[in-house]
């Protein structure tokens, strides 16, 4: 059976560690580098790294901190946030970065996802959906689910399938930050649309949530937040997922 992957993730700007992903009045909590070493040394499977500003000279920061990230780490690193071109795909895996993580740029232009594959294989393509309930679908949003768009969500995953996206990085609107649990109904309906992998994200708020979306279908888990606070461990996670049976890497 393949093990599930726990997946904790850094949110940043300028180069600098945020506190959450969406946090009000942005504020510096410490070297992203230290902290991504804290996680390879606590058994994460892998590591993502997303720059919410995603401007120029905040994209050049998140580069460099990439590199030192990828000479420090063992395990597998994804970067996202600007990544809106096979351009910048090519300069985020040249930095040491094993996977990119693409949104917006997707939706703007679907056969981006089709170029990327191409270009470096789909097990480096990662596409971010976020998703919003609406009165009768899941609807797409881009700009961190402030922004709405035609797409539903089921039919757009299974296209970026067809298009040679590797994973799915499957985010509720909705659930995040709320530490109330992951949207399970959207987790299964997504996994059972497609063949690819799920990471379910959004809404973590217990060790119990992660088993509950791993259960849903989900491949793997990612959580941002969560892992700040106290008592919260990626090997916490893991011993508790393997006390109920899930396969999780020793």
């Amino acid at each position: 059976m393949l093990a599930h992957r726990i997946i904790p993730c850094l949110g940043m700007a300028n180069g600098r560690l945020l506190p959450g992903l969406h946090a009000e009045g942005v504020q510096d909590a410490g070297d992203p580098v230290e902290q991504a070493l804290r996680y390879d040394r606590d058994g994460a499977d892998e590591l993502v790294i997303l720059d919410i500003a995603a401007s120029y000279a905040a994209h050049s920061a998140t580069l460099g901190v990439v590199q030192r990230v990828a000479e420090a780490l063992f395990i597998p690193c994804a970067v996202g946030g600007g990544i809106d071109s096979v351009a910048d795909a090519g300069a985020a895996l040249r930095a040491g970065a094993d996977k990119v993580v693409v949104n917006r740029g997707a939706v703007r232009d679907p056969d981006l996802v089709s170029q990327l594959a191409d270009a470096f294989g789909s097990q480096c393509v990662v596409v971010a959906v976020d998703v919003r309930r609406s009165t009768d679908r899941w609807a797409v949003t881009v700009n961190g689910g402030r922004d709405a768009t035609p797409l539903e969500a089921l039919s757009w995953i299974a296209e970026l399938e067809d298009r040679g996206a590797g994973e799915v990085l499957l985010t509720s609107v909705d659930r995040d930050g709320t530490r109330s649990g992951y949207d399970l109904a959207l987790t299964t309906a997504a996994a059972n649309a497609v063949d690819i992998p799920i990471i379910a994200w959004g809404g973590a708020g217990s060790y119990q949530h992660f088993a509950d979306a791993l259960a849903a279908g989900a491949q793997a888990v990612m959580a941002a937040s969560l892992f700040h606070l106290p008592g919260y461990t990626i090997a916490g996670a893991r011993s508790f997922l393997r006390s109920q049976g899930i396969a999780v890497r020793p």
